[in-house]
């Protein structure tokens, strides 16, 4: 599982890069981890509101802080 965390790397984007990590980590779920700072990444991506949490390319989240609980329950569903 890929999942990419995009943002600038302000506060807000490091407590949702920590709750990814979090989440994963509870859920003992391998996956590749990157933050995606570069503006043209983001249009890549398709994300308009950072901080956004993308997994094998897909949204999942943006413009908030996904709680590591809400995180646990999309990631896993994703993982099945």
């Amino acid at each position: 599982m890929k999942i990419q965390v995009v943002g600038s790397g302000c506060p807000r984007c490091q407590t949702t890069e920590q709750n990814v990590f979090n989440a994963c980590a509870e859920l003992d779920l391998a996956a590749d981890i990157t933050h995606v700072r570069d503006l043209q990444e983001f249009a890549k991506l398709g994300v308009m509101m950072t901080p956004a949490v993308v997994v094998d390319g897909k949204i999942i989240s943006q413009g908030k802080i996904p709680a590591v609980p809400e995180l646990k329950k999309i990631l896993s569903e994703l993982a099945k």
